[in-house]
């Protein structure tokens, strides 16, 4: 199969069409030839049967029969003894001394079949088809057809065939090798739209045709990949370009730190502050490392054991003097407790930064699938149009920025990303005053437990 994996993509369309044309052509005209052949053949019967039906007629009146039949020009007709072995009457044409069939012939065409049987029989030059009739006193009608005609008309057939299919089969291969050319030149388009798109281009975008089939709808979906690929890729490189900001920061600190302790040789001044900007540097690591394992992991929801909500608020409740949690039900749901015991601090941490006196948590069911984690803090809120934009990465309001105690941004989108992958939601409401984080989580059922 070298030969076909050699083929272009036109090449095959074009071949398998041939090889089907050919094929269904061969299939007609063999039909067409048989139908031909039994309708030619059928004819030659009736004119004989309408024949038979004729001279049957003139001996069932029991008149004298003339002593030449009537019959059609192209036909032999003779009436012979019931003994089988004299002619009693003829045609003009036919031999009235030996009769067409012999022997065993006779009765086969008594049976209803047509006999074939040489022209010199009657003097002709091509084969005769006979038909034979017993009348009601016992002799037999003879018919004979010549099928010179016939065979004519099957040979004509049969040229016009080979002529016309080859020539007929080249119009059409040439006709598919246009019409394929011109259905895949959009596809090509597309190819030579594709070698010029590079990384560096952002804008660039495939060719649609304007034609409303499979080739627009693929090139329009390209377009959309190409599209969130550029999403992905601008966001990339916003990530890239802000995590290395946020590192530039306390290692410039701690250099300048270093610096200072080396000329002024007091190391002891300046080691809780390098320790600090450490602290934010591991923890900054911390999150980047966790959000690119997220991203590299397939988003299935993780379930590791079950976990008591209520118990894991108040935990973290009693490390703030200003967070209290509502009294309630106990209730489960199942992950891996170091990721909700994440999501819950770093909600509680941000809450906590923004609030002007306290911070509420609570914990209730939602139907019989589903609890709601809620941390509520009494501060300025955050307007609507920017709620779902602190979600992003390195994502930080102008004013929180200036608030934000060494926050790098990456606090709720650690929360969304970890709340996704245990199957739930998160998102931020308006509290009046403040601003209400919304957790959603998969309800597991307390008979489980």
């Amino acid at each position: 199969m070298r030969w076909w994996a050699s083929l272009s993509l036109r090449g095959r369309l074009v071949l398998l069409g041939t090889t089907g044309l050919v094929v269904g052509l061969s299939i007609a005209g063999a039909a067409m030839a048989f139908a031909m052949t039994y309708s030619f053949r059928g004819s030659l019967d009736r004119s004989a049967d309408s024949t038979v039906a004729e001279i049957s007629s003139l001996l069932d009146e029991g008149g004298k029969l003339p002593e030449t039949l009537p019959a059609p020009a192209n036909q032999v007709v003779q009436i012979i003894a019931p003994d089988r072995t004299s002619v009693l009457a003829g045609d003009r044409s036919a031999d009235l001394l030996v009769p067409i069939l012999r022997g065993p012939e006779i009765d086969r065409a008594l049976h209803g079949q047509r006999v074939e049987v040489p022209g010199d029989r009657a003097v002709q030059p091509d084969m005769l088809r006979v038909t034979a009739h017993r009348a009601a006193d016992g002799r037999i009608i003879l018919v004979a057809v010549p099928l010179a005609d016939y065979h004519r008309s099957l040979e004509l057939l049969r040229n016009a065939l080979w002529v016309t299919y080859p020539v007929l089969i080249a119009v059409l291969v040439a006709i598919a090798w246009r019409v394929v050319g011109a259905a895949l030149s959009p596809v090509d388009r597309l190819r030579l739209g594709a070698e010029r798109i590079t990384g560096a281009a952002t804008d660039e975008r495939l060719p649609v045709p304007p034609s409303s089939d499979e080739i627009q709808r693929l090139a329009i979906t390209l377009n959309h990949m190409l599209d969130r690929l550029a999403v992905s890729r601008a966001r990339q490189r916003s990530f890239i370009a802000d995590a290395a900001h946020e590192l530039r920061s306390p290692l410039a600190s701690i250099r300048i730190q270093i610096e200072v302790a080396q000329k002024l040789g007091d190391w002891a001044a300046v080691s809780d502050d390098v320790i600090a900007d450490l602290d934010r540097l591991t923890r900054l690591v911390d999150d980047l490392l966790l959000l690119a394992r997220a991203d590299a992991s397939d988003h299935r929801r993780v379930a590791v054991e079950p976990v008591e909500l209520r118990t894991l608020l108040t935990t973290l409740a009693k490390r703030y003097d200003t967070v209290t949690v509502t009294p309630g039900e106990s209730l489960w749901t199942e992950g891996d407790p170091d990721a909700l015991h994440r999501i819950v601090l770093n909600l509680v941490d941000n809450a906590v930064r923004h609030a002007r006196s306290r911070v509420t948590l609570a914990v209730v069911p939602e139907g019989t699938s589903e609890v709601l984690v809620t941390v509520t803090d009494d501060g300025e809120g955050i307007p609507a149009p920017l709620r779902e934009r602190v979600f992003d990465r390195f994502a930080r309001l102008d004013d929180g920025r200036a608030r934000d105690a060494g926050g790098s941004g990456l606090g709720l989108a650690i929360v969304r990303e970890l709340t996704r992958r245990h199957g739930g939601t998160a998102r931020l409401v308006d509290a009046r005053p403040g601003i209400r984080a919304e957790i959603r989580l998969p309800r597991l059922p307390d008979s489980t437990m």
